[in-house]
Order: C-alpha cells, then structure tokens, then sequence
C-alpha cells in the first residue's frame, strides 16, 4: 500500500461534512495496494461509491502530485499512523489522518484496515470541565498531596472509601487519614516520588481504620510537574483489589482444582477432593452424592434420571464443625423426592441455581424431613449440579451458601460445572480401572496355581503379590510341574506390561510351558520354542490392532528348572530373568551363576542350560525383579537382604517365604511379585534299583522276574501283576525296535512306581489300533490302559518310555 505524507493542516472538510455528529471511515486494503472494502462512511468521507474504487490501486486516491513522494510501510510493521493528502471525488485536497492495522487471517492472507475518524459538533464540555469529572467523579480511589505531602485534593472514591470528606481531610498527611504502617510505607514511597521525580509502581496498600488485612487498595504514586519540569506534587491512585484477586483466583479455581481432583484410583476419594476444591473457595459447604447402584460397564450410557432418586452419600465438607447440613454420615443413603432440586437438575441433565424462596426448594423442605438443614443453617442460596461423563449420569454435588451474603451467580454454575465435570471423568476412570483391576485380578488368580501340587522330590511354598500402584495387576507367574522320572519343573515368569492383556498372555505362556514340559523338552530348548511363541503371538496382536509388542509380551522374561531327586542334579536356563538363589544345607547363600539370555521375543538368539549338582535340603529361591525393585532401596542392597532372610533357619518354607518379603517390602510393591522358595529332597538307592539288560528277546522273562523280585522287596506285591505286564511289552518294544544298549529302572516314590526302559534309539514309539489277524500293535495300548501316564523322554543319545502306576489301594 502506498501513501504520501504532507504537512499536516486544517481539516475543513472534516467538520462541514457532519457538523451533527462524528463518524469513523474505513477501508480495507491488500498487500498489493489494490482496495478491496469500502464503507458507506468512507463514501461520506471523499464521496467515491463502492463500485468505482473496489478493484483499484489505493494510490489513485492520493491527492494530484503525491505520487511523487509516495513511501511504503516498513516490511514486519503491523500498525501505522499519520496524515495523508487525499482527492475527494469532486477534486478538492483533504489531509486526513489515519491509521491502518496489518491483520492476517488464519490461512496466512494479509490485508491493511485503514481507519479515520471524522469529528462533529462536541456533546461533551471540553477542557476543565471534562478534566475535571475525571478525577472527582472516578471509580477509583485518588488524591493529591503537595510538597510537604499533605492532601490538597481527594475524589469521590476516596472520600467513599475512607468515609471522609475532602474537606476533612485536606491539610493532614496520609497517616492522620489511614493510621495504619501501610500508610507510613505509603508516604515513604511519596516523600521518594518528590526527590527522585520517578513513579512508584511498588505493592503498596493503603486501608482504612477496621478494614482487614485481606482487603486493600494497590497504589501508584506518581510525580505532578509544571511546565519547567520540576515536581510539585504527588498524585496517588489506588485500586481496589480485593474483588479483582477474588475473581482472578476463582477463575484460576479449575486449574488449580485439576491437579487436586483424580489424584488416586478411588471414587471416594475424588468425591473428597471435588468438596474440598470448592470450600471454602466459593462455596460454604459442598455435598456430593454418588448413584446406587452405579452404571454398570456393560450398559449403554443413561441419559437423566427421573425421581424418587437413590444416592450414597459419598463426601461431604462444610466452613462450619461437623458438617451439619449433610444430615447423614458419609456412606449411608439418601432419597431424593420426585419434584426436588436434585431430581429436577438430574432429569434436565444440567445444574442450576436456587435461592431459599424458589418454589421447588419451598416445596422440597415441606415435604423431606431430611431437607431441614437448609433452614436450619441458614443457607440463602444453593447449586445443584450432575456428576455426568460420556452421557453417563454418576450422581451429583450440591453448593450452598449461609456465611457469605451474597448469592451465586451465573459464573459461579460455570466454575460448579468445570469442578464437577472434572470429577465425574476422574470417577468413570476409577470406575473402570476397579472393574478391570478386579477382572484382571480374577483371570490372573484363576490361571496361578490354586495350590503347590505334593511332591516327594522337593518341598514348596509360594506367595504372590499384586502391584499396589495405579498401573494395574502385571502378568508375573510362577508353577511346579511333575515330570517323568520322579522329576519335577520350577518356573517362573514376568509378562511385559500390565492389566487384562498382559494377564491373558500370562497364561498363554503358562500353558505352553506346561505343554512343552509334558514332552520333557531340556530347559533350553523350552525356552526357544517360548521365544517363537511370543513373536507369534506378537505379530498375530500386531496385525489385529497395530498395539503388537506389549500385547504380545516381548521383552517377558523365564526361568525354567528341572530337578532330579534321583541324581540330586538340578538343570536351569534363563530368559533375561533373574537368577535363583541357593541355600545350602550349612546355610550358605549364592546366586546360581546361570547365564542370562535374551527376553523371550526377540528371537534367533540361543539360550544356555547349566547343570549343578545339589545337595539334599538345599533351597531354592525363584522369584521376579518386583521384589528387588523397592524405591527406598538399591539391587544390592534388596540382595543383601533377601541373603540375610534366607540364610536364618527356618522350620518351615512359608516362614522363609514371610521372612523374605518382610525384609523387602515395606509399602505395597510397584510392580507384582512372584516368590517360589524350594527344598530338595533325595531318592535314595533303597528306592530305585536299575538293570542293563542285552538285547535279546529271551531276557524278557528276566526282566519280569528281576521286577516281581523288587516288588516284593518293596512289599508291593499286589502290583506285582500289573508292573510285570507293563515291562514285558516295554523291554519287548525296546529290543524290536530300539538299540543297545538297554537298560530298565524302577523308581519307587511315595504311592508311585514309576518303571523306564531306556535304549540308544532316537525313533519315538507310536500307539496304534491293531487289526482283529494282527499278532503285533498292542503293547503300547495295553500300557496305555494299565498306566496312570506314559511317555517318552529324549536325551541326546537315545529315549527313555516311561510308565507310572498309582499304588493308591495296594
């Protein structure tokens, strides 16, 4: 946009174009300089029409010659002023004044609005007069005090204020005014304001005789000078800021509220804080009142609920001892009446304001007993607002007033509703994380071992703790599973993530380690076949909702240990997961020294196995990082005592087990923990006897009677019948299809007898369904039948088929 400046002159034109009354121009103008507004005032002004400037270069409105000296607005200004020489329509010179704004709209066009006012014949007196009913007559509270600091003049807001006259008060220094020390700092800072010649911006207060210290007026004092310069006088001018910080810090209520409502998982709790926010803020007492029963998850959002209404009285505070207008304790019931305030807002869905003489709080005194306290206290003016998120209605609050005067205002809705809707999202949320929490909770404790199954070759005991935190129940899991051989498997797990997904993993992971554990894989190949598991799993959780790694469970992490009472050998692997502790029979305690391994997910990465032999009594301990993991403790320390627990004797595992969580938790865990302390017992010779055997069908009639021989032994001759059918097809099996060398066991554990034939080959026998002519095909179906359970079991030379009867009633 191009303008010219000349020397400002008379504005004839300005005052013969409306001698009535005063007008203000206006122009829009582009970046270009092209006009792209016109109003009907900038018509009046230089007579053009719409329709013969709209479209073109603003220049043309230049006055003859302009042009010449034509300047642009600096690049970056967003604001000019000044006098310009403008062509009326009929040719005459008009130097206005103008000032144009650079405003640019939301999609980044810029434009110039170009403003000029045109005067007309004065409606209001000029010079003193005006001048003066600007300082008796403003709201504000202002003086002048000359030289020595006395007062000459004082306004209407000061003699209000003060409740003096100026005629009372002029002569006398601010202190015989105001006593006060405020007012001796007030005049200090006068007294400065005459040597120095500079204002004073400084907090200060001046309050009249009586007034509180919370109400006050701030100050600014600054220098009056005559036309020399020299100071003469001091003016002061106060403000009243006792209403503006009132409304400055309800209006702030909310934000601060945010951080002060929600702050825990629980409803009660939020309901608290939504009462304590609001008094004595802006309210003298607050009542909140939860539905009963509450919505449930499964149900589609309720609109507004119609009366008698059911609620539970959930939180309650009051400026007065007691909170006597909630006339029933925290936790019990209270019905609203059909037609009452509660009702009306609950079925209208939005709060309202009620003052005591409203018809409906009339009639809702009348006709409820437990409406009293709203004439009792004395409560002048009330607010009903719903507790409603997501078109769910969950209760409501009450406001009321009976100590301060005034009533609420339409404001004070607006600030009940922000709190209440603050609190009603909060409480949803508590809702559904208790909901889910006690769903996880239940499908968690329902995959978890119901009890530690009886086993002769290790003693157990167990405990597990859920997180005590806002995150939710994780996927920590910990079994002991009988295997073949008199052997049993420990293991435990800690699932990536927490909540129902995490759980539901948990027990996918159970289940296939008890899966795998039933073919009697080694430890590290377990966790390998685990590993691909998990990275299924994640890719099936992937392509269903993108959310594949923590739904999934990568990063979880096993261990996984087999013990054998027969050997005393104990056979470990580890997944990223902290290493057991052993305890020996002196009572010596050490990590086992097992190597790490990946976490369980991340595939291609092998995993090793270590074998340790143990002595019997041993302990071990398997348990997840969330018992080493407290805030007020490092890893070593959180070792240090989980050693010295251990280390104390103990006479039985449950105490260990108490012991140890005595020593590390002092407060509700952050994440779950999962503790499984063992003792190691042996099969001693007495109880499992073996004989290698040549492969040559002739020795299947030794082997039966090596057994019966051993059964009678044992004083187990009842069995002796059914142990002998069981060995002659397995021995027989051995020598047809397997290779030597050969070799039979029996293991004879508590009410179990367990007989194994071994061989050198690596081909898995198969059960299958003889023909009515086959001579052949039902050994392994007759074991099948006479068995308990029976199965194979690899090693890296050859299997073992095993066979396991229950002596139960021999």
């Amino acid at each position: 946009m191009e303008q010219v400046p000349t020397s400002p002159g008379e504005r004839p034109e300005q005052a013969s174009a409306s001698p009535e009354s005063a007008y203000t121009a206006t122009a829009t103008i582009s970046e270009q300089g092209i006009v792209t507004e016109w109003s009907e005032d900038a018509r009046r002004l230089l007579g053009y029409v719409p329709s013969e400037v709209l479209g073109l270069p603003a220049a043309q409105l230049l006055a003859d010659g302009a042009g010449d000296t034509a300047w642009r607005i600096p690049s970056g200004q967003e604001r000019w002023s000044g006098t310009v020489a403008l062509r009326h329509r009929d040719g005459r010179r008009l130097e206005l004044g103008l000032l144009a704004h650079r405003w640019t709209s939301t999609g980044g066009t810029a434009k110039w609005f170009v403003v000029s006012a045109v005067a007309g014949e004065p409606r209001t007196p000029r010079g003193v007069s005006l001048n003066e009913w600007a300082f008796t007559q403003s709201p504000c509270f202002m003086a002048i005090f000359d030289a020595d600091l006395r007062l000459v003049r004082a306004n209407a807001g000061m003699e209000r204020t003060l409740s003096l006259t100026e005629a009372e008060m002029r002569g006398l220094r601010l202190p015989d005014i105001a006593p006060d020390p405020v007012s001796d700092e007030t005049e200090r800072k006068m007294r400065l304001v005459l040597e120095t010649g500079e204002p004073q911006y400084e907090e200060a207060f001046v309050r009249p005789t009586g007034a509180s210290t919370e109400h006050g007026w701030a100050t600014s004092l600054a220098p009056l000078r005559d036309r020399d310069g020299r100071v003469h006088a001091v003016c002061l001018a106060a403000h009243d800021r006792t209403g503006i910080e009132g409304d400055r810090q309800l209006m702030l209520l909310p934000d601060d509220a945010g951080a002060r409502i929600g702050t825990t998982m629980d409803s009660a709790r939020t309901a608290q804080e939504l009462a304590d926010a609001a008094v004595p803020r802006f309210a003298d007492f607050a009542l909140v009142d939860l539905l009963e029963p509450p919505p449930r998850a499964d149900e589609p959002p309720t609109g507004p609920v119609a009366g008698p209404v059911t609620v539970s009285r959930t939180a309650a505070r009051s400026v007065l001892e007691g909170s006597p207008e909630s006339r029933v304790a925290v936790g019990e019931t209270v019905v609203y009446p059909p037609l009452s305030p509660p009702v009306e807002c609950l079925a209208a869905g939005r709060g309202a304001v009620y003052g005591t003489s409203d018809s409906a709080v009339a009639r809702w005194v009348a006709e409820d007993p437990g409406a009293a306290w709203i004439r009792e206290n004395g409560t002048h003016s009330m607010m009903v607002v719903p507790l409603r998120f997501g078109g769910t209605t969950l209760g409501l609050a009450v406001f009321g007033r009976h100590q301060r005067r005034e009533p609420f205002q339409p404001e004070d809705l607006w600030l009940a509703q922000e709190l209440t809707a603050r609190a009603a999202a909060s409480i949803h949320k508590a809702r559904r994380f208790n909901r889910e929490h006690t769903s996880t909770m239940t499908l968690q404790r329902s995959l978890l071992p119901q009890s530690l199954p009886h086993h002769a070759a290790l003693e157990t005991a167990s405990r597990y703790l859920p997180a005590g935190t806002d995150a939710g129940v994780g996927g920590d899991w910990f079994d002991v599973i009988p295997l073949s051989g008199a052997r049993v498997a420990l293991v435990v797990g800690d699932v990536v993530g927490h909540g129902i997904r995490a759980a539901a993993t948990m027990g996918r992971l159970r289940t296939a380690v008890r899966t795998l554990a039933d073919v009697d894989l080694p430890p590290d190949e377990l966790l390998t076949h685990l590993d691909d598991l998990i990275i299924h799993l994640s890719a099936d959780e992937a392509d269903r909702d993108g959310a594949g790694e923590t739904a999934g469970g990568i990063g979880t992490t096993c261990l996984y240990v087999v013990y054998d009472p027969v050997t005393r050998h104990c056979t470990v692997a580890r997944a990223g997961h902290p290493p057991p502790v052993v305890v020996s029979p002196e009572g010596s305690v050490y990590l086992l020294d097992v190597p790490a391994g990946p976490p369980l997910g991340l595939g291609g990465l092998p995993f090793e196995t270590i074998d340790v032999e143990l002595p019997e009594g041993s302990i071990l301990a398997l348990y997840t990082d969330g018992l080493l993991q407290p805030r007020e403790r490092d890893i070593d320390e959180a070792l240090d005592g989980m050693f010295a627990a251990l280390s104390r004797p103990a006479s039985t595992l449950d105490t260990v087990c108490d012991r140890v969580l005595t020593a590390l938790l002092t407060h509700p865990p952050d994440d779950d923990v999962a503790l499984l302390v063992a003792r190691t017992r042996a099969l001693h010779a007495d109880k499992v006897v073996v004989w290698d055997l040549p492969s040559d069908p002739s020795i299947v009639s030794s082997a039966r009677r090596h057994t019966t021989d051993q059964l009678t032994a044992w004083g187990l001759d009842e069995a002796a019948f059914v142990s002998e059918l069981v060995v002659s097809e397995l021995v027989t099996n051995a020598i047809r299809y397997g290779q030597p060398p050969i070799q039979l066991r029996l293991i004879h554990q508590d009410r179990t007898l367990i007989c194994e034939v071994s061989d050198s080959s690596n081909t898995a026998p198969h059960m299958r369904r003889a023909r009515t002519f086959d001579e052949g095909g039902r050994g392994l179906l007759l074991v099948a039948q006479l068995a308990r359970r029976w199965g194979t079991r690899h090693a890296s030379i050859g299997k073992t088929i095993w066979a396991e009867q229950s002596l139960v009633g021999y």
